[in-house]
């Protein structure tokens, strides 16, 4: 789930950069260290939208540069197990779909598609399950829970998350579409047989 925190943090501002407006080069600094990185406590940083408040700042001798205490706003994902979530596939292959969350991506395995047999359509870029014809391709939109999770705060890109897709009311907007479908139709069904 996405969050809007309020954090504080003490960020060095280099002798470069000491002439031009404080707050935009502070700003500046904490986009380049935070945005993209990983905290266990925290989350994954997004973005860092605003600095409300900057303290007085320390001369560290023989550094050159300025430390300042600051109080600014970020915008953190924050994952945990079993939750469901909303991403874009970005990559399919013969063992599954990266589905993008937004700054990083995770691994939706071909065994957690369907209880099919899932086939690898390489030049379509898609995984098709072999009885319902069902597919998923790049750039849609698919629905997952997260089932493992394992986020590297040194090497974000080395952190595993893994998704499924197989249990009711997850899968492709269009996987959804169609079991709603079929859902009002038993519904009408059952009214007729009422009667």
């Amino acid at each position: 789930m996405y969050y809007k925190m309020q954090l504080a943090d003490k960020v060095r501002v280099p002798p470069h950069r000491l002439g031009e407006e404080l707050s935009r080069v502070i700003l500046d600094v904490l986009q380049e260290q935070l945005e993209g990185s990983i905290d266990k406590e925290i989350g994954i940083f997004i973005a860092i939208t605003k600095v409300q408040k900057i303290g007085e700042g320390e001369i560290v001798p023989g550094d050159g540069a300025v430390y300042y205490d600051v109080d600014f706003e970020a915008v953190v994902l924050r994952l945990v197990l079993q939750e469901v979530i909303e991403g874009l596939v970005v990559e399919t292959t013969s063992f599954g779909a990266f589905v993008s969350l937004g700054p990083i991506d995770a691994m939706l395995h071909v065994s957690q598609i369907s209880d099919e047999y899932i086939n690898y359509d390489e030049k379509n870029s898609r995984l098709i399950c072999q009885d319902s014809k069902r597919f998923i391709g790049v750039n849609e939109i698919v629905r997952v829970r997260v089932v493992t999770l394992s986020l590297n705060e040194r090497e974000p890109r080395d952190s595993k998350i893994g998704l499924t897709m197989r249990q009711s009311g997850l899968g492709t907007a269009r996987w959804l579409e169609e079991d709603m479908a079929k859902e009002k139709e038993k519904e009408k069904g059952g009214e007729r047989g009422s009667r």
